[in-house]
């Protein structure tokens, strides 16, 4: 499709470059004509006829071209008091032609201007041309909405997975489309609009393209910000021409993805409330519940900041249905996976479920990209099919960053990153709330000298007092170990104080897990782009804040005794972590079992009042290799990076 469009382009192009060539070359043929006609005064042309210089003339009324003997061109205007220039001319024998000066004089007026009015249409035709192609260079308030037709490549929902909720709910959206009266004669109303929420990579816009390739029907997909220019008036343009478009093709769906772009509360900001995204929303609100009706199009919405859109555009009889698109399960990771791989020769020993279960936390593009990256490994490598290994080293690339076996490090400063690590390592293990340990390399990767990997036993969407402290004692166990054995303290904890802070400033402020009780603090800060007041109020006292400063030391310092006196009543067990970190450079979960001697307990059973205590099966630290960390703050908690 685009090297026949690019092809057509190209050919258009040569053809008005050429035109263009033909009529300069035109022009230049009859400037050049004009200027080859010598002028010469009336008392001149006498004095030529008189010495028989003069070979023939032509005379227009008072015009008189003619061709002297030598061949040369001239031309002179005779008066029209002077009666004998013909006598005169017959007398010195040269020839005599005569024009009728009865017809219209315009013809030799236009002739003489033909060459610019040919240009001036040349030029009309070229801009219409340039406005009509696929760059709309010039077509400013013309659509960029990209239409996909039923002869294009169709995505259909068994090219969608981990989603069934989603599905189900835009099932009925597709049987709107294709049999509409089937629900009117009921009075039911087809749905003006669907929003598509969810974070970033959930797969929104597949399931879009996926609508339109099951109901069949031509599918329009713009982002949000291709409606905003630096010109006023060009998006509310290219919103009424996007809706004429959609008309035309009804019925039809209309994509826009990130309408967050465009759909921002208005009234906030410092741009007042006439800038040019407000008068795009409003053209987009009169569009979708205005006094036009526009059946037969359904628009489809995608954003992953759902709080930030102008309230009268969520509201029903506009976006009539808000669908949420959650980051998958175990079950959901492991179709995607087969989805992503139906094209790629696997090897016997890869096991999709065993992946799906290490990769929690991990969205649709997620788990495209680590498919991808083994397979890049896999031919890099020169193998006919990818195996397990691959799949495992493109998840900890993802996880933990490349590689930089190159970089240098002195003895010292690697004896100290060993340490470090098999403190967060060692911590990580005794303490039963703690998720298991994946991984432990003191090879540098990405920006970290070294990381300690936890994969947690299952998917978590709460998270306890008991886990939270658990994560800060093994984020602070790093630093504790570097002052018990090198007696000395380094920079490389930083990032663990920082993310520690973090966790514990939450659960005084926002989850209510310290003395101060049930309460919340403060109102949570949003930047100025996302359509928010410029400054947070600060709904609490300064005697409260240094509260708050004291409750967050307070767990701090717990957290760290505790890590501290974990690593001295295990200090052996850490000294030969390190020792097996120095030598080996990378532990996985079974090595460092094996040097911890422990055994990885499970997620301790929630007991109701009367019900029996089923003991669980407790599961080895090297099960862990089947799960990933997650953070319950940030995403980039979970590998402990020094």
């Amino acid at each position: 499709m685009m090297p026949s469009r690019k092809s057509g382009m190209w050919r258009s192009a040569l053809f008005w470059l050429a035109t263009g060539l033909v009529i300069i070359i035109l022009w230049s043929l009859f400037q050049t004509s004009q200027m080859s006609r010598k002028e010469m005064t009336f008392s001149e042309f006498l004095d030529n006829v008189e010495a028989h210089r003069i070979q023939r003339v032509t005379i227009s009324g008072n015009l008189i071209r003619g061709i002297m003997k030598g061949g040369d061109e001239f031309k002179t205007v005779a008066p029209s008091q002077y009666n004998d220039l013909v006598k005169t001319l017959r007398e010195h024998n040269v020839e005599i032609d005569v024009k009728d000066t009865s017809r219209a004089p315009w013809f030799s007026y236009l002739l003489s201007w033909f060459p610019l009015l040919l240009f001036v249409l040349f030029w009309i035709m070229f801009m219409r041309q340039m406005q009509a192609g696929g760059n709309k260079a010039l077509s400013f308030g013309k659509s960029r909405a990209k239409l996909f037709q039923g002869s294009q490549k169709r995505i259909t929902f068994k090219d969608v997975a981990g989603v069934d909720e989603a599905k189900e709910e835009l099932q009925e959206i597709i049987q709107f489309l294709k049999d509409p009266h089937k629900f009117q004669k009921l009075g039911g109303r087809i749905p003006k609009g669907v929003l598509l929420v969810g974070p970033p990579g959930t797969g929104k816009t597949l399931l879009a393209r996926a609508v339109a390739g099951e109901a069949g029907v031509p599918f329009f997909s713009i982002s949000g910000s291709d409606f905003v220019e630096m010109f006023v008036g060009v998006g509310a343009s290219r919103v009424r021409d996007l809706f004429e478009q959609g008309k035309k093709h009804a019925p039809c769906l209309i994509f826009i993805d990130e309408i967050d772009a465009v759909g921002r509360q208005r009234g906030a900001g410092l741009g007042g409330g006439h800038d040019e995204r407000e008068q795009t929303l409003n053209q987009l609100l009169v569009e979708m519940d205005g006094f036009d009706s526009n059946e037969g199009i359904i628009l489809i919405a995608a954003t992953n900041r759902p709080d930030i859109l102008d309230s009268a555009l969520l509201r029903p009889g506009r976006f009539d249905r808000r669908i949420v698109v959650n980051m998958p399960d175990v079950k959901g990771r492991e179709e995607i996976l087969k989805v992503h791989t139906r094209k790629i020769p696997l090897d016997k020993d890869v096991d999709l479920k065993v992946i799906a279960r290490s990769t929690p936390g991990f969205s649709g593009a997620d788990l495209a990209n680590l498919v991808n990256e083994a397979a890049l490994i896999a031919a890099r490598k020169g193998q006919d099919k990818v195996t397990m290994a691959d799949m495992e080293y493109a998840k900890d690339k993802v996880l933990m960053g490349v590689e930089r076996k190159s970089m240098i490090i002195s003895e010292e400063e690697k004896k100290c990153t060993a340490v470090h690590e098999a403190g967060h390592a060692l911590v990580a293990a005794l303490i039963p709330e703690a998720d298991p340990i994946h991984k432990v390399t003191i090879i540098p990767r990405g920006l970290a000298l070294g990381v300690t990997q936890q994969l947690p036993l299952d998917d978590r969407y709460t998270y306890s007092k008991d886990y939270l402290e658990a994560q800060l004692s093994v984020l602070l166990a790093g630093r504790v170990a570097e002052q018990l054995f090198l007696n000395k303290i380094t920079t490389g904890a930083a990032s663990d104080f920082e993310k520690a802070t973090e966790i514990a400033r939450k659960m005084v402020c926002q989850w209510g897990m310290s003395d101060l009780g049930p309460l919340t603090f403060g109102e949570r800060d949003d930047l100025i782009f996302l359509g928010r007041e410029l400054a947070a109020h600060k709904n609490f006292s300064e005697k409260t804040a240094e509260l708050i400063d004291e409750e967050v030391k307070k767990i701090i310092h717990r957290n760290y005794a505790r890590a501290e006196e974990l690593l001295r009543k295990n200090r052996r067990k850490l000294i030969r972590l390190a020792k097996a970190l120095l030598e080996k450079e990378v532990l996985d979960s079974e090595e460092i079992a094996r040097i911890v001697g422990r055994r990885k307990k499970a997620r301790p059973a929630i007991i109701l009042p009367g019900e029996k205590r089923v003991s669980p099966q407790p599961d080895l630290a090297s099960t862990s290799s089947k799960d990933r960390a997650s953070n319950p703050v940030s995403e980039e908690s979970s590998p402990q990076k020094s």
